[in-house]
């Protein structure tokens, strides 16, 4: 159960001969879903500038290059694919903001608890979304993220997923999150000048059901958007503040 398969193909994203095998044909530099600029908004809003942050499959994006340049002093990238971490060790090597580790994100025991005050991901949970074991791996992550934020520290999660899809794992009372959901289009998208607007802005939050779904009014202007999860780790003082979804018997 929990398996997404909606925006899955034949490979297997959780592997790393997969991503090595790429990195060695491609080369070059590629960023997924979304740019920094399309980012910007919610990543200055939610992790300030002085934050010790982890990229999560880091891949060979430019994503970490433009927050540096943004004011941002202090990002750890890790992937699991040595051949991406060794082309951006040489490419950054002389850019001190900037580490680079090969890891996987189900397994970063390298790091002591509550070392990061916000970790990115920008599809790398719908890669182990997309690969075998994918519950036990989405749960390995998000474990190992949720021991690496420091209380009051932010998980932002870039996805395709939609609450039916992310909210059974995202919302585990265990990871103590306080959850905020947004949506945007992907890049490029033009929306049809007959539409009327559903919303204001994409800056504004998404209010979830009582069962953590999406209101059943709400309207996705561009099929192929990205959700972003913020996701606040709470001190557990707060813990009764978080809401419990009831989860439908057809998310499970």
């Amino acid at each position: 159960m929990y398996r997404d398969v909606s925006s899955c193909n034949t490979y297997n994203y959780g592997d790393a001969l997969y991503w090595d095998a790429r990195y060695v044909q491609e080369g070059g530099s590629f960023d997924w879903y979304q740019r920094y600029s399309a980012l910007r908004p919610f990543v200055r809003n939610f992790i300030p500038l002085s934050s010790r942050i982890l990229m999560v499959g880091c891949g060979n994006a430019v994503m970490s290059e433009d927050m540096v340049k943004d004011g941002y002093e202090h990002i750890t990238n890790i992937d699991i694919s040595s051949v991406a971490i060794e082309m951006m060790r040489r490419k950054y090597e002389y850019i001190p903001q900037l580490k680079y580790l090969q890891m996987d994100v189900r397994d970063m025991s390298l790091f002591p608890d509550e070392s990061f005050d916000g970790v990115i991901d920008k599809g790398t949970l719908d890669s182990l979304m997309c690969g075998t074991d994918a519950p036990i791996s989405a749960s390995q992550m998000l474990a190992e993220v949720c021991r690496l934020l420091k209380p009051g520290g932010t998980y932002i999660l870039i996805t395709y997923g939609d609450p039916t899809v992310r909210m059974p794992h995202l919302s585990r009372p265990v990871y103590n999150w306080k959850i905020t959901l947004y949506n945007i289009p992907r890049p490029g998208f033009q929306k049809a000048e007959s539409s009327t607007p559903s919303r204001k802005s994409f800056l504004e939050p998404i209010p979830l059901s009582e069962k953590g779904l999406l209101p059943a009014d709400f309207v996705l202007e561009d099929p192929d958007s990205h959700f972003i999860y913020v996701c606040k780790k709470i001190n557990d003082t707060e813990i009764d503040t978080i809401p419990t979804y009831q989860l439908t018997a057809d998310v499970l």
